[in-house]
C-alpha cells in the first residue's frame, strides 16, 4: 500500500516545501521511518541506496523543531539541536542542501561543516547560531576543539550510512563526539547494512530503537540491467568506450579501486577525445566539488572515481555505471551500482573481469547479491573478419570501396631512396608512420596530493610566462672610479 505526502500532518511551511519538489508518493523507508520518527522513538533503519533516507529523517525532525523556530537575530535563540553526522564531505553537502530546500519557508537555520576548505568561513556559519548541523566526524572535532561548535542542547542525532562511517576508521571519533552530547536524545542510525559491528554501535548508544528493514540488505535495483564481461587489463578501455558508443550513453559513472588509477584512466579518456574527469580522495574539496557540479550540469560525460563516490551520491537520470575495476569489498558493488537506476528509472552497470584475483572478488559479488552471474565475452568491432580494410585512421571499409587517397594501407607507396631513384615501400608493405609521443603524465610516479593538470573541457588560454633573470645571477654593483681616465694627446 502505498502512503501519500498529503497524508502526513506536516506544518504548512514543509509540506509546501515537500509539493515544490515534486514529492507526491513516499517510498518505504520514508512511509515506515517517519511515524515512528514524529513519535520520538530512536530508529535503525537499513534500505537500499537511493531509497530516499534524507527525507526520512529530516522532514519529521524538522516537524518536531518548529516549536523553537524563532527570527531572533541572536545566536543565542539558535542553538544546535539537530545533529547529522555523514561519512564524506560530498554526501555532507548534499545532504545539507536538501535540508536547506525542505526548510526553506521556516525560521530553522541550518550549515554544514567538512574538511578540505578552510575553517573561517564555517567559523562564521556557526558562530551565528543553526539549529540543524550536518558535518563530517573530523571537522566537527577541528570546531568543537576550537569552541565554535556547542552541542550541549543537541535533542536529535542521526548517524547516517553507519556502515561506511566505521569502514573508515571513524569509530573513535563518532564516541569522541557522541561524549559531549546529552544523555536524552533521539538518535537515528542509517545503514546499508546491519552488521555486527553496527549492532553494536546501536547497542551502545541507541536506546530500545525500533528496527525497519524495508529490503533484503544487500539487494540491487531490480531495475538495473547487470553485465560482467570478461577482459584482459589491456583491453578494458577499448570495451569500455565501445560500450559506450553501441548503447548511446550519455553520462556515466567509472569506478576504479585505486587513486592512482583514477587519475591515469581520467587522462586516458580524455586523451580519447571523451569529457571526462576524476574524483578521487587526493582531489582538493574545491576540485572535488568543481567535478561533481560539472556532471551534474553534464559538462562532464564520465565521471571516473573511486569509492569515495560510491556511496549516498543522489544525482538524477544517470544511465549508467562501469566498474573498471571490479570492488575488493563486495559490499561496495551493491553501493556503486545505486548511483543508476535510482527513483524507479532504468539502469545499466557493467563490470569488467580480467582474471586472476578478479575471479574470486566475483565470487563474493554472487555469494552477496545471491544471483548467479555469467561473465561474457566481448567481441571488439574492430577485430573484423578479412575482407575488410583498414585505411590507417581507425576506420573499416569494404574491400574495393573508395577510401581516403592520402592513407590507403592495402596499396604500395612510392619513395625516394637517398640517391633520387623511386622505388616501392617493403614490396608492396605499407609505410608506417612514426609512433606518436608518450605523454610523459603515465611516466612519472604518482604523488599523493599532486595538482593534476587542468582537463580539456574546463582549460583556458594562460597567458606566457615573462622571461625574467635568475635569482642566482648578481648584478654588477656599481663602484666610483678612482682616477680619471688619461686623456687622449
Amino acid at each position: 500500500m502505498t502512503m501519500s505526502f498529503s497524508n502526513l500532518s506536516l506544518a504548512e511551511p514543509l509540506a509546501r516545501a515537500v509539493a515544490e519538489m515534486g514529492y507526491e508518493t513516499m517510498t518505504p523507508i520514508q512511509a515506515q521511518a517517519i511515524p515512528v520518527v514524529l513519535s520520538g522513538q530512536d530508529v535503525m533503519g537499513a534500505a537500499q541506496t537511493g531509497t530516499g533516507k534524507t527525507a526520512a529523517f529530516s522532514l519529521p525532525l524538522l516537524q518536531r523543531m518548529l516549536k523553537h523556530e524563532n527570527a531572533s537575530t541572536s545566536p543565542a535563540r539558535h542553538p544546535v539541536r539537530a545533529l547529522v553526522l555523514l561519512p564524506t564531505r560530498e554526501l555532507a553537502d548534499q545532504v545539507a542542501q536538501q535540508i536547506k530546500l525542505y526548510a526553506k519557508y521556516t525560521n530553522l537555520r541550518s550549515t554544514v561543516v567538512f574538511g578540505g576548505i578552510d575553517m573561517k568561513p564555517q567559523t562564521l556559519e556557526l558562530k551565528k547560531g543553526v539549529e540543524v548541523l550536518v558535518a563530517t566526524p573530523g571537522r566537527l572535532l577541528d570546531h568543537i576543539e576550537a569552541k565554535n561548535a556547542v552541542l550541549n542542547q543537541v535533542e536529535y542525532v542521526v548517524l547516517d550510512e553507519a556502515d561506511r562511517m566505521l569502514d573508515i576508521g571513524f569509530l573513535p571519533d563518532l564516541q569522541r563526539i557522541l561524549s559531549y552530547l546529552p544523555k536524552q536524545r533521539t538518535t537515528l542510525l542509517f545503514s546499508a547494512t546491519f552488521s555486527p559491528e553496527i549492532k553494536r554501535l546501536a547497542g551502545s548508544y541507541l536506546q530500545n530503537p525500533v528496527t525497519i528493514e524495508v529490503a533484503r540488505p544487500n539487494e540491487t535495483a531490480s531495475t538495473v540491467e547487470q553485465h560482467f564481461y570478461s577482459v584482459s587489463d589491456d583491453d578494458k578501455r577499448r570495451a569500455l568506450k565501445q560500450i559506450v558508443r553501441q548503447r548511446g550513453i550519455t553520462q556515466a559513472f567509472v569506478f576504479v579501486n585505486s587513486k592512482l588509477g583514477c587519475a591515469r584512466l581520467a587522462r586516458s579518456l580524455e586523451r580519447d577525445g571523451l569529457r571526462t574527469s576524476a574524483l578521487h580522495g587526493d582531489k582538493s574539496q574545491d576540485e572535488r566539488l568543481k567535478s561533481l557540479a560539472a556532471f551534474k550540469a553534464g559538462e562532464v560525460d564520465l565521471l571516473v572515481c573511486t569509492d569515495v563516490a560510491a556511496r549516498g551520491l543522489d544525482i538524477k537520470d544517470v544511465p549508467a555505471v562501469f566498474n573498471f575495476d571490479i570492488p575488493f569489498n563486495a559490499e561496495d558493488y551493491v553501493h556503486r551500482i545505486g548511483r543508476t537506476g535510482r527513483a524507479g528509472a532504468s539502469g545499466l552497470a557493467v563490470s569488467f573481469a580480467s582474471g586472476g584475483n578478479d575471479a574470486r572478488l566475483v565470487a563474493d559479488i554472487e555469494k552477496l547479491i545471491k544471483k548467479k552471474i555469467e561473465l561474457e565475452p566481448v567481441e571488439f568491432e574492430e577485430d573484423r573478419p578479412r575482407g575488410r580494410i583498414n585505411d590507417g585512421r581507425r576506420h573499416w571499409r569494404e574491400e574495393g570501396e573508395a577510401g581516403d587517397a592520402r592513407d590507403v594501407l592495402d596499396q604500395p607507396r612510392e619513395r625516394r631512396d637517398s640517391d633520387g631513384r623511386r622505388s616501392m615501400s617493403g614490396g608492396g608493405r605499407p609505410h608506417r608512420a612514426p609512433a606518436a609521443p608518450r605523454d610523459p603524465f603515465f611516466d612519472k610516479p604518482y604523488e599523493s596530493g599532486e595538482r593534476e593538470a587542468a582537463p580539456a573541457w574546463e582549460a583556458s588560454a594562460k597567458a606566457a610566462p615573462t622571461r625574467g633573470i635568475s635569482s642566482n645571477i648578481k648584478s654588477k654593483r656599481k663602484v666610483a672610479a678612482l682616477f680619471k681616465a688619461a686623456e687622449p694627446g
